[in-house]
């Protein structure tokens, strides 16, 4: 299929595509500074900025510290009625003159770029990350993608310079299926990358929820004549505007589903901190049922209870660990609670990755250990499965152990080890389980802060080789553990 060819839709898609209603909804977006250097925000928003804090932040437009060029700022109505009471959801949305202080961090964290056989698709082991949008309804500050949201330039592995791209339908399809062809041709392993089949694919951005309900169900509906046997879709409107998940995007998965009964669904939902999605009292304490359990806010347990009650949808919940928003055992404690009450699974907890001006977010590794550690003490086996992951360039890795002890007989181990452990590599699965045990190093944000205390390395976290081409692994050598 040419790239320049419309994708035509089969007639069970369009039959389904045919019953999906697109409502307008007003999130009653805040977008940029603007608003509040010039007195136009709404007047019970004007106090949201300091005097002092507009100062700052004006003193720096148009420098190399502008704090808007570095990362957009955006904000839902929904989302600030519950950041005007709360610090940690104020950080996570207000801008800040620290967030330029130290403009360190990769432009393409990950080497995501690499992985890209077409624009806007990440292929890494059997699945695929999809970027179908550029933003989302607010934008917070600690993004991950914060060169895809500000539309940021970025130098490819071939030397290029151009923005990240969006996906396709034609492009992406085409991939799937001449990907999948090939596999199954030669036994269910590729013949020159070792790769299973693409079964799994997560719509994300950018928030795919900010897109209209017609193209959610064309991505939905295309990948699933594509062959995907899963789809996932990763959004945190939940928090940013619960009110999204009404009776028309319900009514368009109920459809998708009975149209295609045997595509499984996850929706990764993205909640930071219990203030979120947890009602307070005038005194600031979260506020309880008759039995003790935690009071939901009303829109946003409205929505998830018309999410879990569909069986055949699973939800899981997923944040990294930020400083000054949710680096505290407590306010992750009774999320994972509250969570899993509901049927929400804990999914992953992660390491700030190696974004641009990462040292404004980003908690020392050890110290977010420790954190998740201390919070899963009182949780029950089923409301801890989460883990702490890291997402060095070879794959998604796990922080599996901090000791304070020496281990008899390792030079190097005299204030303990940290234990990282592979999850999954991005071409394969055949590391997974492997470890790399470094000393410890209580100060340390990404892996460049361990490279001089490396004690064992079988999963190669020190000696990467970043991959040069998707359809064959010919390996370029590069540095330990990539940029700081």
């Amino acid at each position: 299929m040419s790239p320049r060819e419309k994708y035509v839709p089969s007639e069970r898609e369009q039959a389904f595509l045919d019953t999906v209603e697109n409502p307008r909804y007003d999130r009653q977006i805040i977008n940029g500074l603007d608003p509040f250097f010039e007195d136009r925000a709404p007047q019970d928003m004007k106090d949201f900025y300091t005097e002092s804090e507009i100062s700052n932040l004006i003193s720096l437009r148009g420098t190399d510290r502008d704090v808007e060029a570095r990362m957009p700022v955006k904000i839902t109505r929904h989302y600030f009625e519950l950041a005007r009471t709360s610090p940690p959801l104020q950080r996570l949305v207000k801008a800040s003159p620290d967030e330029t202080e130290n403009l360190q961090g990769s432009e393409d964290p990950g080497f995501q770029m690499d992985y890209a056989p077409v624009e806007g698709l990440l292929h890494k082991y059997e699945m695929g990350l999809m970027y179908v949008i550029s933003t989302c309804s607010a934008h917070c500050r600690f993004c991950y993608r914060e060169e895809l949201i500000a539309r940021k330039e970025i130098e490819r592995q071939d030397g290029t310079v151009a923005k990240k791209g969006l996906a396709q339908i034609p492009e992406v399809t085409e991939y799937i299926r001449a990907h999948n062809a090939i596999v199954e041709a030669n036994g269910g392993i590729h013949p020159e990358t070792g790769r299973e089949k693409l079964r799994e694919i997560l719509l994300s951005g950018g928030d795919p929820m900010v897109l209209p309900n017609s193209k959610i169900a064309a991505w939905f509906a295309a990948l699933a004549e594509a062959g995907i046997e899963s789809i996932r879709l990763g959004t945190k409107e939940m928090a940013f505007y619960p009110d999204r998940f009404d009776d028309a995007f319900l009514s368009m998965l109920d459809a998708f589903h009975e149209t295609y009964p045997d595509v499984g669904f996850r929706l990764m939902i993205h909640f930071n901190h219990p203030d979120e999605f947890l009602m307070k009292g005038p005194d600031g304490e979260y506020l309880r049922n008759e039995n003790g359990s935690l009071t939901w806010i009303p829109a946003t347990k409205r929505a998830m209870d018309a999410v879990v009650s569909r069986g055949w949808i699973n939800v899981e919940n997923q944040a990294p660990i930020i400083k000054d928003i949710n680096d505290d055992p407590d306010a992750l404690r009774i999320m994972q609670r509250a969570l899993y009450r509901v049927g929400v699974g804990n999914h992953y907890f992660f390491c700030g990755r190696d974004i641009v001006a990462y040292k404004a977010f980003n908690v020392p590794i050890e110290t977010a250990w420790n954190i998740l550690n201390e919070s899963q003490k009182g949780l029950s086996g089923v409301e801890t499965h989460a883990r702490l992951s890291i997402t060095h360039y070879k794959g998604k890795t796990e922080v599996a152990a901090v000791t304070n002890e020496p281990i008899p007989g390792l030079e190097g181990s005299e204030n303990g080890v940290l234990i990282f452990k592979i999850l999954r590599n991005a071409l394969d699965a055949k590391d997974r389980g492997k470890v790399c045990i470094v000393g410890r190093n209580p100060d340390a944000l990404w892996f460049d802060d361990y490279e001089d205390r490396v004690l064992f390395d079988e999963a190669g976290l020190f000696d990467y080789v970043r991959v040069k081409k998707l359809d064959a692994e010919i390996p370029v050598k590069i540095g330990a553990a990539g940029a700081g």
